[in-house]
């Protein structure tokens, strides 16, 4: 690990999205260390204590809820975007989800005290976590509604090119039982809407790789979540988005 000098405080030299949005001296008063995130590295663990946030630079993280037969699927999704920890600014000591790495990348962590104490000033680093954990409340509320109203073509389609927005790669490594896990579906299921996509040239996959090959044309087979969470994830800074009156 390396704490960011001062010489790095500049907001322009960050990925993410937060971070660029803060000033130099708010960023110097959250104590950054930069940090590796290999492929299922665990952010946060059920019952762990919160220690730190993460601010993903690249990558992509998945936050879980898992059940009694052993099996997960993913409630949120982590990129570039993200603060991962947000929870412990509101009260949360202990955390409720799982979050793991599934593409590797990198970022910066925060110690939870550091950002508290921030986050309890009441300026730009509070107003950007609340607009971020508005952004999570829309993620969760349509993946709800995603489940129940839409097949696993289209909810494929809209997984795949929302991470594949937030790791800003159209090369992404997981095997299609990841998928289904993530999707909440049957392995069989998501096969075969992976083996449709391929056959009509969207995609090609081998050897835990699925590679995005035409992403205009599968956003037509995706539904209507892909553009109302692309559109909360690229622009909750701003106070109101296309899909918002």
């Amino acid at each position: 690990m390396e704490t960011t000098s001062k010489a790095e405080f500049n907001p322009a030299r960050f990925k993410n999205t937060i971070l660029r949005h803060l000033s130099s001296d708010i960023i110097e008063h959250l104590h950054l260390t930069a940090v590796a995130l290999p492929i299922g590295r665990p952010l946060e663990e059920i019952g762990n204590t919160i220690k730190h946030l993460y601010f993903v630079e690249e990558g992509v993280g998945s936050m879980t809820t898992a059940f009694k037969d052993g099996s997960e699927a993913e409630v949120s999704m982590f990129g570039y975007e993200s603060v991962i920890g947000v929870s412990a600014l509101m009260g949360t000591k202990r955390s409720l989800n799982r979050i793991y790495m599934q593409i590797e990348g990198r970022g910066f962590s925060c110690p939870t005290d550091f950002a508290r104490k921030e986050f309890s000033l009441g300026g730009e680093f509070q107003r950007l976590c609340l607009r971020y954990v508005q952004v999570q409340l829309t993620q969760l509320a349509q993946s709800a509604g995603c489940g129940v109203k839409h097949t696993v073509d289209q909810r494929l389609a809209r997984w795949l090119l929302i991470t594949s927005d937030r790791a800003r790669s159209d090369n992404l490594k997981f095997s299609q039982e990841f998928l289904g896990s993530m999707l909440g579906s049957k392995r069989t299921s998501v096969s075969l809407a992976a083996h449709k996509f391929k056959l009509a040239g969207l995609v090609d996959y081998r050897h835990g790789m699925i590679q995005l090959l035409d992403k205009p044309r599968l956003q037509q087979r995706a539904c209507e979540c892909y553009a109302v969470v692309k559109d909360h994830l690229d622009n909750y800074t701003e106070f109101d988005t296309g899909f918002v009156v």
